[in-house]
């Protein structure tokens, strides 16, 4: 039922954002996450993925403001949720191969977007996008569904900085941010459910 719900508010806020209106991306937008925790503790979620999920929450409610003050919450409240993400996968083993291409992703990224970032967001932008990327990379520790949706992440807010940096958008951009977004959320969502669940299939089967 909360994972319909959490469907059905998707759909109102990406088809209200190529519609361009604004009111019921407003309203449907911070309804989000919460559905998908609520999701997810009926799934018996560990811990640090419902904090991972709430503090993307704090982040959506901030970047519905336009200023820069929202922006650097927004951005802070999701590298809290990073780290919450990162401490979630544990030591699990990632493909070297694979850290070489988001590590030459990270440096091509942050190098073409720096001149072009407003002179106070630079800083923080390298730091956030080093957070992001180590985030989607150790994602896929946990399975094929999380590491999508790592990548999704990271497409996302590459999406968001190319927007900062004032560079030629999609149409309709802000539908682009959110469809990632929401696809890459409740990916690590299902991607974070499944070790809790294969402890407890193994404990019972003991």
């Amino acid at each position: 039922m909360l994972l319909g719900a959490f469907a059905a508010a998707t759909v109102v806020d990406l088809v209200s954002l190529l519609a361009g209106w604004h009111l019921g991306h407003v309203i449907a937008k911070p309804l989000l996450m919460p559905l998908l925790v609520g999701y997810v503790i009926t799934r018996r979620a560990p811990r640090l993925l419902i904090a991972a999920l709430l503090f993307g929450w704090g982040g959506d409610l901030a970047l519905l403001f336009d200023a820069d003050v929202a922006f650097l919450v927004g951005m802070g409240s999701f590298a809290a949720g990073h780290v919450c993400y990162l401490v979630l996968f544990g030591r699990r083993r990632t493909h070297p191969a694979l850290g070489g291409a988001y590590a030459a992703a990270l440096l091509a990224t942050v190098g073409l977007l720096w001149g072009d970032l407003p002179a106070d967001l630079r800083i923080p932008v390298a730091g956030y996008s080093l957070l992001l990327t180590a985030m989607a990379y150790r994602s896929s520790a946990l399975g094929l569904k999380a590491g999508l949706g790592g990548a999704l992440f990271l497409l996302s807010d590459t999406l968001i900085a190319t927007g900062v940096a004032a560079w030629p958008q999609l149409p309709r951009p802000d539908f682009w941010v959110m469809a990632t977004y929401l696809a890459a959320q409740y990916l690590l969502a299902e991607g974070g459910l499944t070790p809790k669940q294969a402890y407890r299939m193994t404990v019972l089967q003991d």
